[in-house]
């Protein structure tokens, strides 16, 4: 498969535009003509919310039945849409395995997704993804806090998540401006007390547990939820590295292994709050607070040879970590309906917080030792903040054939690095702070953006929606060694279209167009060397400029037999890319920095199907053929070069109903190579079991099963013309959790009881009850 450099499609960003301002200004069919789509002439009743796709999930009953009768949607199980005009929406509360992993595991079960030991996440290959948590960035979720809180976060929190390729206009650039993975919580207004329990031991010490409840009664509502954890996943790695010198041809040879151990503690609680002013106002509030540990040991050791291939360094370097990040999210919100009907305002404030206070210990032990080099002591610091406030405003109003959106936020980003480095005398245990490892870096982010959007039905098949975002920011960083702060602005217009035809009553055609953009996060711009470990070291470049991505997707939904289908050719490119790039400091040591040398354009083909093939068997699978081409700076005597990589991803999921009380649920998860800095990644394949039993209508037993073959691993290998370099690294990814899920309270809790949590239901998909998700 072939990327054509030229798109086959007669649209560029300034037709988009053009075509966007066109529909905000009233002139919907003349902009829609721009795109392909023939205006029709025919005589339409005044539009209201209820006939437009994509209707908030606090809209009544009866708004999502009219909304269907514009746009079908295909569902697996239930009558819950499983997409809407601008997103995919994947149910998995109902997951057998729900009660008691992660929410890495949740997202390691949705299509073309992938959640690596460590935390990080790609979609469709690429890592430039956002994390919501109803529709809001949170900075628990940023930079390299987001690992341990995906891996620490139940995913029996999460009612479902929705899948945001090519965000639309109300959703901002925060956190990376790429696809959006929003995790929908759960919510429960059924009038009465509700509640959920589960405890859970795993292998080797670990064990969770959750409890959770609600209360509704009439203008009022609570609910609540704590949870604990004892978890985490030892690792070993090895490494090959080859220098060549640019000049001599000389090569240096250096290998680096190790392993990490340590089971963590993670703690949290949240609670939320409703309360109905009247028939048309509500306030809400929530409140969420966790901590996990850093605690863990760590050792490494570092070979270096000489030019006849001898070793000329042997050393053994242990480390004991400790330390907790601790984060708090609170928020409140004002929902108002107006006279007309689907005319609404809400007024949303959010503020979270993220502090990582963690220390290393380290200790030198020589076997070979170089000359002057003794056996030390060392210690590291950091203390990394994260700060963000979130204030936003939308109206939404019906205006004569159209639904428009209207909004506004005012958003503040604050990151501070602080790392310290002292060396410790053996003999006299005399400390000396270390200056070279030693830094300080703040960034500090204000962003004002204003966005429209208007949804259109142009007739019984044709539906769109097209917005506008224009985005303010201005970010102001300081070394804190004496150096003079940095600042820059950026203004951008990002425009957005999303079309759809309805093919039939259980056929879907879908396109959709998103311009976004990556800014550079406090990582990437902080000029100091950080310390990694012995050989690797890294930095960031205040230079950066944001990288722009366009982003077009075409996607046919339908119905084939008794499975849902859906089917996406997608395509997108990246300029200005932030891309990675090594260079030798010493003869084993490599800095690793960034810079905006290249570019990146991907397409490829996805398909999911789901459905029940048996009365008692239902398949999800999905799958995602990619192809990507890159140029990147290789090194100074080549310059640019380009790369390119194909790639088959695929999973399947299989759920059997064994019996009345009896469920077994088998995930296989492949991720195929893709390209990854200056090197690659080779591909990698996982199975996951899950087995439930009901004891009870209320009462459940759950064993869950991940990696089944502990065939888990990150593969990378790079090869210029002056590093060659292979690195593997393993986790122990075989662990069995087995415990109780009990539901108590109401009809809710006995239904979900008898239904055995996810009878029939395990593949489903839903719009999930959380807010509306805004930008």
């Amino acid at each position: 498969m072939t990327t054509p450099h030229r798109l086959p499609f007669l649209l560029t960003r300034g037709v988009l535009s053009g075509a966007i301002l066109g529909a905000l200004a009233g002139l919907a069919p003349p902009a829609l003509a721009q795109t392909g789509a023939a205006p029709v002439a025919v005589a339409k009743p005044p539009l209201k919310k209820a006939d437009t796709e994509a209707a908030p999930a606090a809209m009544a009953a009866t708004a999502a039945a009219a909304e269907a009768s514009v746009d079908a949607t295909v569902t697996v199980t239930g009558n819950r849409p499983t997409n809407r005009i601008d997103r995919q929406v994947h149910d998995v509360k109902n997951d057998v395995s729900a009660t008691n992993s992660s929410a890495a595991d949740a997202l390691n079960n949705l299509p073309s997704v992938a959640v690596d030991p460590d935390g990080t996440v790609t979609l469709r290959g690429s890592t430039r993804v956002q994390i919501y948590i109803d529709g809001k960035p949170s900075a628990m979720l940023q930079g390299d806090n987001r690992g341990a809180t995906l891996n620490a976060m139940p995913s029996e929190d999460i009612e479902s998540v929705e899948v945001i390729n090519n965000p639309g206009a109300q959703f901002g650039n925060e956190g990376g401006g790429g696809p959006i993975l929003n995790l929908v919580m759960r919510r429960n207004r059924k009038p009465g007390g509700f509640g959920a329990a589960s405890a859970n031991g795993g292998t080797a010490g670990r064990y969770n547990s959750a409890l959770s409840g609600s209360y509704n009664s009439g203008a009022f509502g609570l609910q609540g939820g704590v949870n604990l954890r004892h978890d985490g996943r030892n690792t070993t790695h090895e490494n090959d590295r080859v220098r060549i010198d640019p000049v001599t041809g000389v090569t240096t040879h250096s290998t680096q292994d190790g392993s990490s151990s340590g089971l963590r503690n993670s703690a949290g609680l949240n609670t939320a709050m409703t309360y109905k002013l009247g028939d048309k106002d509500t306030l809400a509030a929530n409140l969420a607070l966790s901590r996990n540990g850093n605690d863990g040991r760590a050792q490494e050791r570092y070979v270096s040879f000489g030019a006849d291939g001898a070793a000329n360094s042997d050393y053994v370097r242990a480390n004991r970590s400790s330390g907790n990040s601790d984060s708090a999210t609170w928020g409140a919100r004002y929902d108002h309906k107006g006279e007309v009907s689907g005319e609404t305002m809400k007024f949303d404030l959010r503020v979270s917080s993220m502090t990582n206070d963690s220390g290393s210990a380290y200790s030198n032990a020589y076997a070979i030792r170089p000359p002057r080099a003794l056996d030390n002591q060392s210690r590291q610091q950091n203390v990394t903040e994260n700060r963000m406030v979130d204030f936003t405003g939308d109206y939404e109003r019906p205006v004569d054939q159209a639904f428009v959106k209207l909004g506004y936020k005012l958003a503040s980003h604050k990151n501070s690095f602080d790392t310290r480095y002292t060396n410790i005398d053996i003999a006299t245990l005399a400390e000396t702070a270390n200056t070279a490892r030693s830094n300080r870096f703040e960034l500090d982010e204000t962003t004002v953006a204003l966005y429209g959007s208007c949804q259109m039905r142009i007739n019984a098949a044709w539906s769109a929606v097209a917005g506008l975002r224009t985005e303010l920011t201005r970010m102001n960083f300081s070394p804190m060694n004496g150096q003079p702060d940095v600042g820059t602005r950026y203004v951008n217009a990002i425009p957005s279209l999303f079309v759809t035809y309805r093919l039939s009553d259980s056929t879907n055609i879908r396109f959709s167009y998103a311009h976004r953009i990556r800014r550079p996060g406090a990582g990437d711009l902080n000029p100091f060397v950080v310390y990694r470990d012995e050989f690797n070291v890294s930095s960031g470049n205040p230079n950066l400029k944001p990288t722009n991505t366009d982003s077009f997707e075409l996607g046919y939904e339908s119905r084939i037999g008794v499975l849902d289908t859906n089917l996406r050719g997608y395509y997108r490119k990246d300029t200005g890319l932030i891309s990675e790039r090594k260079a030798f400091i010493s003869d084993t040591v490599i800095l690793t920095t960034k810079d905006n040398a290249g570019s990146n354009q991907s397409g490829g083909l996805e398909f999911t199907l789901s459905g029940k093939l048996l009365p008692k068997l239902s398949l999800n699978t999905s799958g995602n053929l990619a192809y990507t081409e890159q140029r990147i700076f290789a090194s100074i005597s080549t310059g640019e070069t380009k790369r390119h990589a194909v790639s088959l991803s695929g999973r399947a999921r299989i759920n059997y109903q064994l019996s009345d009380d009896d469920q077994l649920q088998v995930a296989v998860n492949g991720q195929g190579k893709t390209l990854n800095g200056q090197g690659v990644r080779q591909p990698n394949v996982t199975t996951n079991v899950s087995l439930r039993h009901a004891l009870t209508p209320a009462l459940s037993l759950v064993l869950n099963v991940t990696d089944v073959f502990n065939a888990n691993k990150i593969e990378t290998i790079t090869d210029t013309d002056l590093l060659k370099e292979s690195s593997i690294r393993r986790s122990a990814g075989r662990i069995a959790y087995f415990g109780l899920s009990y539901r108590f309270g109401g009809a809710a809790g006995a239904a979900a009881g008898r239904r055995g949590m996810g009878q029939n239901r395990g593949d489903g998909a839903g719009a999930g009850f959380g807010a509306e998700p805004r930008g």
